[in-house]
């Protein structure tokens, strides 16, 4: 009998268990489950009984949820056809957390890892007719104390130190960004399978070598030892077929084909922007020896070379930390991933596409899955195999000291195994990295940390999850998958700290966090791979309102409610910090929503500016990514993401768009001062140095025009120069270096420096501007800008009622447009305009409706 499977995903209800707070369910009282997969709060709030608790503090009056044992059952019909087969198993895809199951009273798994799917055979259990499948979970808070208190009380940032001993989603518990909220229940597929043989496990390694030749290796397990003999294909995207071998023979309950292409022949798989995102289909049908199916199963693959290169550099100390797919070395300009949702079973295919989309329509080619979340649903990576966007995936270790005892390190092993091979096949997964930051947090404890040791087991040291970042995770991943394995993020190797700017990647955040750097100073806080970095902003005012739920008395920047949607320790005085050393601001909300965002754009448009330029050819990768903290969030919050809950973009998502394009041009202003001899501190000279470079992420060099236009904000003149330029392919080139323009001297630092605003724009020989950007003198807050009536600002919407033309009579910095009412999606934000430079952008769902615009110096600060 071929193998038949189902899911159980009906007829389901659910209780609170014991006698704990009833705020919610009365005892004995069971509620039909509305969604399945599922989770209690989801259950709750679609039944109204408890209150939304993304709206006020209202997430404070759900506490309890997580703190009381919950109930899920269901009862299901077994065919006599079913049970008659040689096998019967339950198949768990996953349960949150702490589970006992239950089949017709009988016990027959528990569970204690959020992560780790489990089959049960259960044909002595299951009967014709009726069956009740009860699952009972646990407190997964209360569970975690139980066995903290068992073992020992470990060091951590964010959260409830018990997270450390339970193997569940670490946010879950809270973080700088979101909220406590302890979800459980059976959040996963549950499936009934029925079977002779089944196949038991895939392995198919697709390898390139450096001349682009190909092996296709594809193993298999059976779940019996027989004389199977099995049918193996290799399908192109159209459904032809482009190789087989049908009398493939199972040996051990194991077998084996090989696929063997040559260069050319075969169409290779290419991040975003290098190519095509070909995916191949090996599809595998196993029959007994008188040709009756036993079991078939198919897995999509792709085929690309991915290798992470750390190589000496030329002109600096340390190595380059870099990924290069198929011969091609990248720069890796993306975001960090966090769970898009604090209730997970929320959500769809559909949102998943919808912020990958974001990624590459933001230009960006790289996610991270950070370690304190979850490895991600399997539409994850498909859409991002699909879409070309390179994962790099945590281990789900996150800001802790972690135990390494025994039970412990066996469950982790499990959920490692379980989940290399799930996710080994994807083009798209091409780094695995042990944890986040709990390297940091070992040097910040001072913890044992002999980074040249490279013998010692550590489950005695201090620092004994250093087994499991050295010893057991690395193992899994090399005797599971080709994927390149990375013991942390941050990670330096070569015996150096995590805050070594010369090796690995870096978490840099001497911006908002640490010493609080301007960001100014981005290109002196470089590092050869920046996989974090950030700066909050408040989400858009309708998310503001959202989670005001009405409550319009405390819609002011320090009331309650904003303090309890933002999460980030100290973020009153590091937001203000920023706002008040950069920009006149004012407290009224709209406002102030404004002024976050545009500095969050300000931010972290010039760190993606300013490290791109240091990508400056072969041997010179000295920055080879930046990852910024974070693409999205759990909940409607005020956090570091650049796209909020609702997926609506900051104006932060444009800047680094801007910054992404294939072509770009940047640009620095630093005042240079020069004493009369080495004695004087009062006969000086102070000039201002103008820097230029350009970019270039194709694979060719690019004939271009440098246009650089200097404009006095407060008179007409101005000054235009043009040159030919050669911009090198795949690096940054270096354009000029001089004084700049429309600026004298000054010898006396009393002297008022004149307000230069420089536009530089790259054009083609055709004249179409391939990258563009103006640079102002900062602190803007010095700036006093002209009258709002000489700045003349148009804004003409086009007969197809979507594209917008911006003009202006004067240098405008930060604009930022909106409309009342649902938002529109706008192409561009925070935008800086210059005269006799218009730009288009596209605002789909205007509707005919006003626009109505902020920038700088508008009159409302």
């Amino acid at each position: 009998m071929s193998l038949t499977s189902r899911p159980l995903h009906d007829g389901w209800s659910f209780t609170q268990v014991g006698d704990g707070p009833r705020e919610a369910v009365k005892e004995g009282e069971w509620l039909p489950v509305q969604t399945f997969p599922t989770t209690v709060h989801v259950e709750l709030l679609k039944t109204g009984r408890i209150p939304d608790p993304f709206i006020g503090l209202q997430e404070w009056d759900v506490q309890w949820i997580g703190e009381v044992p919950w109930a899920f059952k269901t009862t299901f019909t077994a065919s006599q056809s079913e049970i008659s087969t040689p096998n019967v198993d339950l198949v768990f895809d996953g349960l949150d957390t702490f589970a006992t199951v239950t089949l017709n009273g009988h016990k027959i798994l528990e569970t204690d890892n959020q992560f780790v799917a489990h089959r049960v055979p259960v044909k002595q259990y299951i009967s014709e007719g009726a069956n009740e499948l009860l699952i009972t979970f646990a407190s997964a808070f209360r569970k975690g104390r139980e066995v903290e208190k068992a073992h020992k009380k470990y060091s951590l940032w964010n959260g409830d130190s018990s997270r450390l001993h339970v193997r569940k989603a670490q946010y879950n518990y809270g973080w700088d960004w979101g909220p406590v909220l302890m979800t459980a229940g059976p959040w996963k597929p549950i499936k009934l399978e029925a079977y002779t043989a089944r196949i038991s496990d895939v392995d198919i390694r697709a390898r390139v070598a450096e001349d682009l030749s190909a092996t296709l290796e594809v193993n298999f397990a059976l779940s019996r030892e027989d004389h199977s003999i099995a049918s193996v294909s290799l399908r192109a995207a159209d459904g032809s077929l482009v190789s087989g071998q049908n009398s493939v023979r199972i040996a051990q309950s194991g077998a084996q084909a090989t696929f063997k292409m040559s260069a050319g022949t075969y169409e290779l798989w290419y991040p975003v922007g290098y190519g095509k995102q070909p995916l191949y289909t090996v599809e595998i049908t196993v029959a007994d020896q008188h040709g009756n199916q036993l079991d078939q199963t198919a897995q999509k693959v792709a085929f690309r070379r991915a290798r992470i290169v750390q190589d000496p550099l030329i002109d600096q100390e340390g190595r380059t930390f870099l990924f290069e797919i198929n011969n091609i070395r990248l720069f890796s300009g993306g975001s960090n991933w966090i769970p898009a949702d604090s209730f997970l079973t929320t959500m769809t295919r559909e949102r998943y596409r919808a912020w990958l989309q974001l990624l590459v329509d933001g230009n960006q080619n790289m996610v991270r899955v950070w370690g304190g979340g979850i490895y991600e649903a399997d539409d994850f990576y498909d859409i991002c195999d699909e879409l070309g966007i390179l994962v790099w995936q945590d281990f789900m270790f996150g800001c802790g000291q972690y135990p390494a005892y025994d039970s412990f390190t066996k469950s982790v092993e499990i959920e490692a195994e379980q989940n290399v091979k799930r996710l080994r096949h994807h083009p798209s997964v091409v780094i695995f990295a042990g944890n986040n930051e709990d390297y940091q947090l070992a040097e910040s404890d001072k913890l044992d940390l002999d980074y040249s040791d490279e013998k010692s087991d550590f489950r005695n040291s201090t620092f004994p999850a250093r087994y499991i970042y050295e010893r057991l995770l690395p193992s899994v991943v090399e005797r599971l998958s080709d994927i390149h394995y990375h013991r942390s993020s941050p990670y330096s190797g070569f015996g150096k700290p995590t805050t070594d700017k010369n090796y690995g990647d870096l978490h840099q955040w001497n911006v908002w966090h640490g010493s609080q750097e301007p960001w100014h100073n981005w290109d002196i806080l470089a590092g050869r791979f920046v996989s974090e970095f950030g700066m909050e902003a408040y989400p858009d005012i309708r998310t503001v309102d959202y989670w005001l739920g009405g409550n319009t008395a405390e819609r002011y920047p320090q009331s309650k409610t904003m303090n309890n949607h933002n999460k980030a320790d100290g973020f009153e005085r590091r937001l203000e910090l920023y706002l008040v050393e950069n920009f006149k601001h004012s407290f009224e909300m709209e406002s102030y929503v404004y002024y976050t965002q545009v500095m969050q754009a300000e931010t972290l448009g010039s760190a993606y500016r300013l490290w791109r330029r240091n990508w400056r050819g072969k041997g010179r990768e000295y920055t080879a990514g930046a990852l910024v903290w974070q693409i999205n969030d759990c909940w409607p919050v005020t956090s570091w993401a650049i796209v909020d809950y609702f997926l609506r973009p900051k104006p932060a998502y444009f800047a680094i768009k801007r910054e992404l394009q294939p072509f770009t041009v940047g640009m620095t202003r630093k005042d240079r001062t020069t004493f009369a001899d080495d004695l004087t501190a009062a006969f000086l000279t102070i000039e201002t140095v103008l820097e230029i470079w350009g970019t270039n992420s194709t694979l060719q060099e690019k004939r271009a025009v440098l246009e650089v236009t200097a404009f006095d904000l407060h008179s007409d003149w101005r000054e235009t120069t043009k040159q030919d330029v050669v911009l090198a392919p795949n690096a940054s080139t270096e354009l000029f270096k001089g004084l700049l323009p429309g600026q004298p001297k000054r010898t006396k630092r009393s002297e008022e420096a004149k307000t230069i605003v420089v536009s530089a724009r790259l054009l083609d020989t055709a004249g179409a501007v391939l990258g563009r950007y103006s640079n102002w003198p900062e602190p803007f807050k010095y700036i006093n800008f002209p009258d709002i009536k000489e700045v003349g600002l148009s804004i003409v919407v086009g007969k197809d009622g979507e594209s917008v033309e911006l003009s202006t009579k004067k240098p405008i910095k930060g604009l930022v447009l909106d409309v009342e009412g649902d938002a529109a999606q706008w192409s561009d934000q925070a935008i800086d305009l210059v005269p006799d430079d218009p730009q288009v952008v596209k605002a789909v769902g205007l509707n005919g409706r006003k626009i109505k615009a902020r920038f700088l110096g508008d009159g409302t600060a």
